[in-house]
């Protein structure tokens, strides 16, 4: 393979694997501080929603979102992920009804008390019924080795960092979400008609938060608690 050189775009002899020249976006030292700064008030006001209205989504701001997902670093480029866009009110149903069937099992049976302790204060159970009312769910899948498919590396790192720029994206769009992870997850194969080497990660559901729409009284932590400097 040839590389490319980084001023003509003229392919460079001899290299052992192709090149781009990388044009990142110019931004002035005076203003990278404000820019960060004005990113992180903005998705300092993102939180989990789990009450939606049935206002529809604006024409193209999911296929966007995920095209921003889409662009997150993976293990050699492997790109191992897949977004399901459940918008049918018949699959969104079927959809409740499997994860409802396990949830019920996790705070019933599966989850310690330490766990629900901890759950308490979010007010969370086994009722589900953002993913019938938001008006699309979106489907995240692990997308492992398969007939038709390479092996990948790295898989839930790159699909992790895929789903935080999926949900920065829809936030910055005017869009509520929640992340839900049933556990097993292994229905969602057969409502959203997938292959075995693909596996369910996140569900979430989009949509524009209902008008008397209430989230848990909580904080973050300060950045002396998170950050350390070195």
């Amino acid at each position: 393979m040839d590389q490319t050189n980084e001023l003509s775009g003229a392919p460079v002899a001899g290299a052992a694997y192709p090149t781009v020249p990388y044009r990142p976006t110019a931004v002035p030292a005076e203003e990278a501080a404000g820019r960060a700064r004005a990113f992180c008030e903005v998705m300092a006001r993102r939180r989990t929603v789990r009450d939606f209205c049935d206002r529809p989504l604006p024409e193209g701001v999911v296929e966007w979102a995920i095209r921003t997902a889409a662009t997150a670093p993976s293990g050699a480029n492997v790109q191992p992920w897949r977004f399901v866009v459940v918008t049918d009110p018949e699959r969104k149903r079927r959809l409740r009804e499997a994860a409802e069937a396990e949830e019920r099992e996790f705070y019933d049976r599966r989850a310690s008390a330490e766990w629900l302790e901890a759950l308490a204060p979010l007010g969370t159970d086994w009722s589900k019924p953002f993913l019938e009312t938001a008006p699309a769910v979106i489907v995240v899948f692990e997308v492992h080795k398969g007939p038709d498919t390479p092996r990948p590396y790295y898989t839930k790192e790159s699909v992790g960092i895929a789903v935080g720029l999926l949900l920065a994206a829809l936030h910055q769009a005017g869009l509520a979400t929640l992340t839900h992870t049933p556990s097993p997850m292994r229905f969602l194969n057969e409502v959203c008609d997938r292959p075995a080497e693909e596996r369910a990660a996140y569900v979430i559901p989009v949509g524009y938060p209902a008008g008397d729409a209430r989230v848990p009284d909580i904080r973050r932590k300060p950045l002396d608690e998170v950050m350390v400097r070195l």
